[in-house]
């Protein structure tokens, strides 16, 4: 059962109670933490959530989020736009990379 609660002091974040029965295989110090987390995937997961929004519910690092998706089998949810600024990042990337090895590496390189 969730029960909605007051808005917490982020704007647009709602805190939320759920209700679980005391007997379930999870170490009482780890219970809020893995149904966060299980919750963070299964929205993800389902398409409700980002994966902003997803890793937040979770607690996580974007690449520790991107790890436990990875770990659980769930395919990370790639859109046109991002792959767009993917490539173009990577061949930014690429570009400099060559000129640092033609010139010896001794080039600074940043983005």
């Amino acid at each position: 059962m969730f029960v909605e609660g007051a808005k917490v002091a982020k704007a647009g974040v709602k805190r939320v109670v759920i209700e679980v029965p005391e007997n379930l295989r999870v170490p009482p110090g780890e219970l809020e933490e893995r149904l966060r987390i299980e919750l963070a995937l299964r929205l993800y997961e389902k398409g409700i959530a980002s994966l902003g929004q997803a890793r937040r519910i979770a607690g996580l690092s974007k690449w520790d989020f991107l790890e436990l998706l990875a770990k659980e089998g769930i395919p990370i949810h790639y859109g046109d736009e991002v792959l767009k600024e993917d490539l173009e990042v990577a061949k930014r990337l690429a570009s400099r990379a060559k000129r640092q090895i033609k010139s010896g590496g001794r080039t600074a390189c940043s983005l």
